[in-house]
């Protein structure tokens, strides 16, 4: 066909054919680019690996051992991630630190990914490693217990008459730079399945749905328990909250607990 054009015309039609194909293939690189390298393969979700426990601003991990001895109990492999810097330091150098926990975990368990609980600010670190560093791929389910995802009004009291507010409380006031970046866009990114339970009592997480992320599985104490008084250093004691480590973190979709004793 092509020999029965005019030379200069025959090169016209094998150039313009060379950059349609140059372009078919450009944009067949940029959905392989987007598909294997810019997006995100999730971890399996009917593969429950270890639990890593991250606590909250300033706290001990020792309010953390009521939800591991449950966690034990049911057959889990736990690791209770250290505190950094007292955590009341910056929010993303701790969520950097539970990147390495993560990744020694699933080597020391021989596992493909990690669920991760976060009691209070733990649940704020937890997403910014998901975010920001690795966690994307690492965590199959993120659990947030009681935390100040939109961050807390006591933060910006304290900031308001001059009291001690280190690195973490500044990040943890509404409207931070911190929490801004986390929930530009979307506030459950990409990869594990996000759950975040808290109770409608909290007085340290102000307002108390400042936990709700869009995008997860969101239920509160008392849609479980209607009239509970659960404060906030008692939600890792609370029976809904120990009976969400089962409904939540095994292989099968994660739900609410039900039939719980209040």
């Amino acid at each position: 066909m092509l020999d029965s054009l005019a030379p200069a015309r025959r090169r016209l039609v094998l150039l313009t054919g060379a950059g349609a194909l140059a372009a078919v293939v450009a944009l067949a690189a940029v959905l392989v680019v987007r598909t294997t390298t810019g997006g995100v393969t999730p971890a399996a979700q009917d593969e429950p690996g270890p639990v890593l426990l991250v606590s909250g601003y300033g706290g001990s991990t020792r309010a953390l051992t009521p939800l591991r001895d449950v966690l034990v109990a049911a057959g889990r492999d736990v690791v209770v991630v250290p505190v950094l810097g007292g955590g009341t330091g910056d929010i993303d150098a701790q969520a950097a630190a539970l990147d390495d926990r993560a990744a020694s975990a699933m080597r020391r368990f021989g596992a493909t990914s990690v669920d991760v609980v976060g009691y209070s600010a733990g649940g704020v670190v937890a997403r910014d490693w998901v975010r920001d560093h690795d966690g994307a791929s690492a965590a199959r389910r993120v659990l947030s217990i009681g935390s100040p995802q939109h961050g807390t009004s006591l933060a910006e009291l304290a900031l308001g008459i001059g009291g001690r507010c280190p690195v973490a409380c500044r990040q943890l006031e509404p409207d931070s730079d911190l929490l801004r970046g986390l929930n530009a866009r979307d506030e459950t990114p990409a990869g594990p399945v996000f759950v975040s339970v808290w109770s409608a009592a909290d007085e340290v997480v102000v307002p108390a749905d400042s936990a709700r992320l869009s995008g997860a599985l969101n239920f509160t104490v008392q849609s479980v328990c209607p009239g509970a008084d659960t404060a906030h250093g008692d939600l890792p004691r609370d029976p809904v909250v120990q009976a969400a480590l089962g409904t939540v973190l095994g292989a099968a979709a994660p739900e609410a607990p039900a039939g719980t004793t209040c």
